[in-house]
């Protein structure tokens, strides 16, 4: 059954099942499916199945509503493809139809003169977490306090008593 699956950490194993109806997503309870986000809005989209694209119509948000990083105009509608990545605010969802997934198909640019580029498409990948960040910060401040520790040694021993 198509779905809707959260990848944006600390919400990641969430998702919805689509149905014909419309699905409405914000982040108050009395949407179809709740996500309790501050950059999500209280009602922020409607999604409804059409053949094996998902419509997507944003409700005034007030942090966006991005169809592969392409931003969706208010009361306006899209159509996400399977595989592709729906933003609410900072919230990203991956559009998955049961189905095994293909690659999403290249776009081909033409530059002139028979020369061709292929662009691969944005937004494949889930958000990476910041332990590698936190380490740093941990060990950084490990050093400033040992640093610090070894000048005030230093200016001690230095105003110690007078020699003769």
């Amino acid at each position: 059954m198509p779905k809707l699956v959260v990848l944006t950490e600390g919400l990641v194993g969430r998702s919805v099942e689509l149905s014909s109806g419309k699905t409405t997503v914000g982040r108050v309870e009395d949407n179809t499916f709740q996500i309790a986000e501050p950059s999500v809005s209280s009602h922020h989209c409607e999604v409804w199945l059409k053949g094996d694209d998902v419509v997507v119509k944003d409700l005034n948000s007030t942090n966006g509503t991005f169809l592969n990083d392409a931003p969706l105009a208010a009361e306006k509608e899209g159509v996400l493809k399977p595989g592709q990545i729906l933003r609410l605010g900072q919230v990203e969802l991956r559009y998955e139809t049961g189905k095994k997934q293909t690659e999403q198909p290249r776009q081909t640019v033409r530059l002139g003169e028979g020369n061709t580029m292929v662009v691969a498409p944005k937004g494949g990948f889930a958000k990476k977490d910041n332990k590698v960040n936190k380490i740093f910060l941990i060990v950084g401040i490990l050093l400033g306090v040992a640093i610090i520790g070894a000048l005030a040694m230093v200016f001690t021993n230095l105003g110690g008593t007078p020699s003769q």
